[in-house]
C-alpha cells in the first residue's frame, strides 16, 4: 500500500476527513520509523468544497489523482442520501482493479450506490442502519460493529470508529507494531473491543464500585493469570454474575471476549519482535499451548502464527537486511 486518497464532497464532515489525515497522511518520524504514504485529497469538482461546520475546504485535485490508488477512503458528508454517481464510478473502477476501498460512517452509501455492497458484510453509523438497510437490501448491513472487512472492501461505523478501521488496515498491511505505534502519536488505543451497541444512548448503569480501569490495567500486566470470571470477579470483590454484568456495561463486550483479544494482541507483537517458539508465546500471554493459540490466532485474524511472523517478524526482517 502506497498511495492513499480520500474523496471529499459538499458538506463534507471535518473529523472524517481529519481522521483519515491523521491516520494516512503523517510525515515521517525518525523514532516511530512509520510508513510514509503517497497521500492526497480529492472532490469531483476541484475548488471549493463547502464544509458542515462553519467552514469550507479548497480541494486542488479531482478524482483522477485517485485512479492509481492503492486505498480509497470516502469520507462523511452532511447530504449522504444523495451519494455522488461521480464518486460511485470511481470506487467500483478502484474495486475492479483490486484496490481497497473504505467508506467511513456514511460514505458507505457511496458504495452501496456503486453496488460493491450487495451480498457483503458491512456497516454504518447506528443512527443510519435501517435507512441504509431499505436502501440497499442486499448488503448484510451489521449495526453492532465498529467496523467490517469483506474482500478489500470496508466500512466503518460513525466518527471515530474511522480510526478503528483505518488501525485495522494499518495493523494488516504492516503488523501490529506499526499500528500500536500509529495508535500511540494520536493517543487512542490501537484496538477496542465491543461494538456501537455501547455507545447507543441508555440509563446509565447503577455503579455501587470503582470503575473497572484499574482491574483492565492489571489484566495487560498479567494476561498468564487465571482470567477467568470467577477469578477476575473475586479479585475485584464482585459475584461472577455481578462482575461479568459490570464487565459488559462498561466494555461492550464479555469478559472472555475481551481477554482473549488482549491476549491476540500480546501475541502479535511477540510474534513480531521475538524468535520465541508458538509454544512460548502461547504460555507467556496465558493461551497455555501452541494449538490454542493457533486456535483463536487464525479464527481473528485469519492466518496461523507461524504465517503472520513471517510476514511481520521484524528480527526476519533484520536477517534479510
Amino acid at each position: 500500500m502506497h498511495k492513499v486518497a480520500v474523496v471529499v464532497q459538499d458538506g463534507a464532515e471535518p473529523f472524517g476527513l481529519g481522521a483519515m489525515c491523521e491516520v494516512w497522511a503523517e510525515p515521517y518520524h525518525p523514532e516511530d520509523d512509520n510508513p510514509v504514504f503517497d497521500f492526497v485529497v480529492v472532490t469531483p469538482r476541484p475548488g471549493r468544497v463547502s464544509g458542515a461546520s462553519g467552514y469550507d475546504l479548497y480541494v486542488e485535485q479531482g478524482l483522477d489523482a485517485a485512479e492509481d490508488a492503492d486505498l480509497i477512503c470516502v469520507a462523511p458528508k452532511r447530504d449522504f442520501l444523495e451519494p455522488s454517481p461521480e464518486v460511485a464510478d470511481l470506487v467500483a473502477r478502484a474495486h475492479a482493479r483490486g484496490a481497497f476501498v473504505f467508506a467511513h460512517c456514511t460514505g458507505a452509501f457511496v458504495l452501496g450506490e456503486a453496488g460493491l455492497l450487495d451480498g457483503r458484510r458491512c456497516t454504518t453509523h447506528w443512527r443510519h442502519v435501517k435507512v441504509f438497510a431499505e436502501a440497499f437490501p442486499q448488503a448484510r448491513v451489521d449495526p453492532d460493529v465498529l467496523y467490517v472487512q469483506d474482500g478489500t472492501i470496508v466500512t466503518g461505523a460513525g466518527s471515530a470508529a474511522g480510526l478503528d478501521a483505518a488501525l485495522h488496515l494499518m495493523r494488516q498491511q504492516f503488523g501490529a507494531k506499526v499500528a500500536a505505534t500509529a495508535a500511540r502519536r494520536m493517543v487512542v488505543p490501537p484496538h477496542r473491543d465491543g461494538g456501537q451497541a455501547q455507545f447507543i444512548a441508555r440509563a446509565v448503569p447503577d455503579c455501587v464500585a470503582e470503575t473497572l480501569g484499574p482491574l483492565l490495567t492489571w489484566i495487560l500486566e498479567n494476561l498468564a493469570e487465571d482470567l477467568s470470571v470467577d477469578a477476575l470477579a473475586s479479585r475485584n470483590h464482585m459475584s461472577p454474575r455481578t462482575f461479568a454484568r459490570r464487565f459488559r456495561d462498561e466494555t461492550g463486550t464479555t469478559p472472555h471476549a475481551w481477554v482473549t483479544a488482549q491476549r491476540l494482541v500480546a501475541a502479535e507483537e511477540l510474534l513480531e519482535l521475538t524468535d520465541h517458539s508458538v509454544d512460548w508465546i502461547a504460555a507467556e500471554v496465558g493461551f497455555g499451548n501452541a494449538a490454542t493459540l493457533r486456535h483463536h490466532f487464525t479464527r481473528a485474524r485469519g492466518v496461523n502464527p507461524q504465517r503472520y511472523r513471517r510476514l511481520f517478524s521484524s528480527r526476519q526482517d533484520e536477517a534479510t537486511a
